[in-house]
């Protein structure tokens, strides 16, 4: 691969060197392999190939307008889509099961080495759901919520208890729709089974379903995944880090978690902490021991544990190139097969730990309910024992290390804005009225090597924030921030308008937020459920001058998530299209249609100065039916004041 190649496919100068030194090495990385496919397949981008019985595979073609049983391309699009929306829902959804269930044995007295660590956030959201809290034990109101939880995954008619959450504008618009769903499992399953030969043909019928199953994720199984992470490991909030691969180090053991499962990065966290861990260290020669995180267990030890970003989705291959990393620690999703052929040409050992995920070629050492802690010390002292074994000649760790500041939960950005006593999104609202503030953003999404990593969403980034918009990220979308030095205070000072940055100056924010994982993307549905609850900006989060973006997606996960951000009435833009350009008739639906249904659709554009203009003006369509797109006076404002707005 040649340096202007390099170039072209990445932004930030470690992962440009790291492919440098890939090339040097022969390794063959995740950005080798997208060059090998060439012109990647015409009917699976249009979505327009069917394979979901024998007698198939279909494509559509002007002189095959239809399939063996009579299929046209409206009924296979919409029926592909589904079944991504599907599988989507069903990762981060299971995600969050897999957490219900720790909550319930940690609540039985069954989960050695995991505690309730945040006893304020259990009593809250039990609360929430009208579960009695007064008098009881901890564990007895933990464990009437986890079976709460469990039951908001196998309800078979009654609608998700969640769903009450959101305002009641949307809750009505939903029950208007009959998209309202009811247990999670249920919605992936009848998914699944409407996608079927000789079930549902009709592709609008199809892709309300699609809306109906990620509204199971976004206001079900992850809303869940985030407030029981909550519980068990205490609620973010604000923490300094650093992010890139030049938080590796040279005489340490280099350690990387990778994948998205909290309860075991949570383990190893507290593994890498034992004394007697930092001893066999020492032992064996180093300076000490590096944990860092890629991808999204990145950011939940970051928000959690302050522990540093090595970096995002496509980073992961990069990070071993470094021929620094003793050991790769993954479990589920977003997890490359690649990283063991890249691991071979390195010391690097790759480490499953989750039953349900394994990799040929790795070793697989499960992290279970029994004694957790000593097998996350077996596989830490594994690593150690990986020390020796690093080849020095093959060391070349970047000296890119940006520093950063993140957790922040809608606990913290309220306790942020109003203190102790009065934390609210009160001062919010009143800079979005005042027009200080011109909106809210939420970015959020993986990598994907059809674009220049990274540089749509920085690009993007600067753009929103320049003309005043608050930005709010997860996942690997809020990592190319980090990287590109843009999540702390000070950016605020330097990039943003006069308006944002007086406010964060105030507050002592930074204008882009950092609020988690992938699966926290709920957070920001809660952030703007809070900000129509504390009133003056309309009674629908589809009233709000607030928008989403998956600028650089490429999961069937970000699918479901960019369905329940539309179907809660914010519109979402893609820096990627759907495959779905083969039917007219759903391609116009998502990109317009909907609106008609939920006030909201998606939007695709391919560059981010124009996706810039786009979104700011829908944010100032939305702020002149609020009434609010003019130049407010300043003034104090007393309690008589705010008692009339």
């Amino acid at each position: 691969m040649e340096n202007k190649d390099i170039l072209s496919k990445v932004s930030d100068n470690a992962s440009a060197q790291m492919l440098e030194k890939s090339r040097v090495d022969c390794v063959e990385t995740c950005f080798d392999r997208a060059e090998t496919q060439k012109a990647q397949c015409g009917f699976g981008k249009n979505g327009i190939c069917c394979k979901v019985c024998h007698m198939g595979p279909c494509r559509i073609t002007p002189k095959s307008p239809k399939g063996v049983c009579g299929a046209d391309a409206d009924t296979i699009v919409a029926r592909n889509f589904l079944r991504e929306v599907a599988a989507g829902t069903s990762a981060h959804s299971d995600h969050g099961r897999h957490l219900v269930l720790k909550l319930k044995h940690v609540a039985e007295g069954k989960a050695e080495g995991y505690s309730i660590k945040d006893e304020k956030a259990l009593l809250y959201n039990a609360k929430l759901y009208g579960i009695e809290i007064e008098n009881r034990e901890k564990n007895a109101v933990a464990l009437d919520l986890a079976n709460l939880f469990l039951s908001e995954f196998s309800s078979q008619e009654d609608n998700l208890k969640t769903l009450e959450l959101a305002p009641k504008k949307r809750q009505g618009i939903w029950e208007a729709k009959g998209i309202k769903p009811s247990g999670i499992d249920r919605m992936v399953v009848e998914s699944l089974h409407r996608t079927s030969i000789g079930v549902d043909h009709d592709y609008k019928n199809l892709l309300m379903h699609a809306f109906r199953t990620s509204l199971s994720n976004g206001w079900g199984g992850s809303r869940i995944a985030s407030i029981v992470s909550d519980i068990l490991f205490g609620t973010p909030s604000p923490v300094r880090s650093a992010a890139n691969l030049g938080v590796l180090k040279e005489n340490t053991i280099n350690i990387l978690i990778h994948g998205h499962e909290p309860a075991i990065s949570e383990i190893l966290t507290a593994a890498v902490s034992s004394p007697d861990v930092k001893d066999y260290a020492k032992a064996a020669g180093a300076e000490g021991i590096t944990l860092a995180g890629i991808c999204c267990t990145a950011n939940e030890v970051l928000m959690r544990h302050g522990v540093p970003l090595a970096g995002n989705m496509l980073q992961q291959e990069l990070a071993i190139v470094t021929g620094a990393v003793e050991m790769m620690i993954v479990d589920v999703q977003c997890v490359m097969p690649g990283l063991v052929d890249v691991a071979k040409s390195y010391h690097t050992e790759i480490v499953s730990t989750t039953d349900m995920a394994k990799t040929i070629g790795a070793k697989h050492m499960a992290v279970g309910e029994s004694n957790p802690l000593a097998a996350a010390k077996e596989i830490v002292k594994r690593a150690i024992d990986n020390f020796k074994k690093r080849d020095k000649s093959k060391v070349k760790i970047p000296k890119e290390n940006e520093q950063l500041v993140a957790g922040f939960s809608v606990d913290a950005i309220k306790y942020m804005l109003g203190g102790k006593y009065r934390a609210s999104f009160r001062p919010l609202n009143d800079a979005i009225i005042q027009n200080r503030i011109l909106g809210v953003v939420g970015i959020v999404g993986c990598n994907n090597t059809k674009q220049k990593t990274d540089e749509y969403i920085n690009v993007l980034t600067e753009q929103l924030i320049k003309n005043n918009i608050l930005v709010l990220q997860t996942g690997c979308a809020a990592i190319c921030s980090a990287k590109a030095g843009r999540l702390t205070p000070e950016t605020a000072l330097k990039t943003a308008g006069s308006g944002l940055r007086e406010v964060c100056e105030a507050v002592g924010i930074p204008p882009i937020l950092h609020m988690g994982s992938c699966v926290d993307n709920t957070r920001i549905l809660e952030a703007a459920a809070e900000i129509v609850k504390e009133g003056g900006l309309g009674d629908d989060l589809g009233s709000l001058p607030a928008v989403g973006v998956a600028a650089e997606w490429m999961s069937e996960k970000a699918i479901s998530i960019g369905c329940y951000f539309v179907a809660s009435g914010v519109d979402v833009f893609l820096g990627n299209p759907f495959y779905t350009s083969g039917s007219e008739n759903v391609n116009n639906y998502l990109h317009s249609g909907a609106a008609a249904d939920f006030n909201a659709c998606f939007h695709y554009c391919d560059d981010p100065l124009k996706a810039a203009e786009q979104i700011i003006e829908i944010i100032n369509k939305a702020r002149d039916a609020l009434g609010i797109n003019k130049t407010q006076e300043r003034k104090l404002f007393d309690m008589k004041d705010r008692r009339e707005l």
